[in-house]
């Protein structure tokens, strides 16, 4: 197994145009179910779900804030991933439209600095939030919730939850493209189940999809 990482929608081009790939994990639903529509793909599964949640600098919190007020404070600076190449952008995007006249203007604000064609790549050993907000590129990062806990670890982070009815869900699904990688899907079942984002266990790993990839890889 040659496992390759990186924002899904990116990863989902390579397959589409034609690379070889035995099973694709992604954190859209759409991408697998996409290649099963083109013929790529033997089947789809879904795997585990996932949602949102804000990390902010713990020191620039005022005791009134929630969720709300910090993303509507013009003072704060807000990261997010990159829509259309990686899908806790997309999702973003729908936190925002559910929010209504507030999250366009959070639009606006929001910048894009992880997950992109163009983005600086996440050290190693770090997470996307805990690296933007001590770096001092943002305040607060819109993340996936499944961080949650190892966030709440790091000294000066403070993760806040986002209600439900804002907060989109993300569903994780597989597509299986060979017989190899139906063999590889039932291992992870087996070995690792599935989970829910309160438990920050998924069997993609540390990032949010694998690629297992065949003998050339995905270079």
């Amino acid at each position: 197994m040659r496992p390759s990482f990186g924002p899904a929608g990116l990863l989902w081009e390579r397959i589409a145009s034609g690379e070889a790939c035995d099973l694709f994990a992604s954190a859209n639903l759409a991408h697998p179910q996409a290649l099963h529509v083109m013929g790529r793909a033997q089947s789809v599964a879904s795997f585990a779900s996932n949602t949102l949640c804000l990390t902010v600098r713990s020191d620039v919190l005022r005791d009134s804030d929630d969720w709300l007020s910090v993303l509507t404070r013009d003072d704060l600076r807000i990261a997010t991933s990159t829509a259309g190449a990686d899908p806790s952008g997309d999702y973003t995007q729908t936190l925002f439209s559910r929010m209504g006249n507030a999250g366009e203007a959070v639009r606006k604000r929001a910048m894009a600095l992880v997950g992109g064609r163009g983005s600086a790549p996440v050290p190693a050993g770090r997470l996307a939030a805990e690296w933007l907000i001590q770096d001092g590129q943002a305040e607060v990062l819109i993340g996936y919730a499944s961080y949650a806990p190892a966030l709440r670890a790091i000294a000066g982070l403070t993760v806040i939850d986002i209600p439900a009815h804002f907060n989109p869900r993300a569903e994780y699904a597989c597509a299986v493209m060979t017989l190899q990688g139906q063999r590889l899907m039932a291992f992870f079942t087996v070995k690792y189940g599935t989970s829910d984002p309160a438990s920050g266990r998924f069997f993609a790993g540390r990032h949010d999809r694998i690629n297992a990839k065949r003998q050339q890889g995905c270079r």
